[in-house]
């Protein structure tokens, strides 16, 4: 940044960070949170970083990527981004509904057993407990909107099951 000494910036966002005028410091950006700090007082960040709540706010995955986008008491927002051809795990959760809204692309959803074709406004609603994951088309990226519903929504409210073959998924 202009005017800046001894500035140390990291950034993991898609965002751009300024700094102007600034001495001796630590700007860091990343999905978890932002920090600013005098170089000096960094080093004692630690206790404070570590009250923080382990929630992930975007993660990497084999199918493409995910960033959560709000968090309320009994509702989660997330934007999930498949590439082409990928897959989820077939999975359930036991303490949450989901809604799928299909922004972009084309796939396949398959709750239960039972494939549906899907594209560009198509909503899904997959019950607690229901077996359920989506394919994106091989052509072009999949983009979905998730709302997690539920009581108590948990990270590791997932139980993986087999990938159901083609032509059960159809029956």
């Amino acid at each position: 940044g202009e005017q800046c000494e001894d500035v140390h910036i990291v950034n993991e966002l898609s965002v751009p960070i300024l700094a102007m005028g600034m001495q001796h410091a630590v700007i860091s950006a990343s999905p978890q949170g932002i920090l600013v700090s005098n170089l000096e007082a960094s080093a004692r960040i630690k206790p404070y970083v570590d009250q923080l709540p382990d929630q992930i706010m975007f993660a990497k995955k084999s199918w493409g990527d995910f960033r959560i986008l709000d968090v309320a008491p009994h509702a989660t927002t997330v934007k999930i981004s498949m590439r082409p051809g990928a897959h989820m795990s077939y999975h359930a959760h036991h303490a949450r509904n989901e809604i799928w809204t299909v922004l972009e692309g084309r796939g396949v959803a398959i709750v239960d057993g039972h494939a549906q074709p899907v594209q560009t406004g198509d909503v899904i609603s997959i019950p607690c407990g229901a077996k359920h994951t989506m394919l994106a088309d091989r052509e072009a990226p999949l983009t979905l909107m998730e709302m997690q519903l539920g009581e108590d929504i948990a990270v590791n409210d997932k139980t993986k099951y087999e990938m159901p073959t083609a032509a059960s998924a159809e029956e």
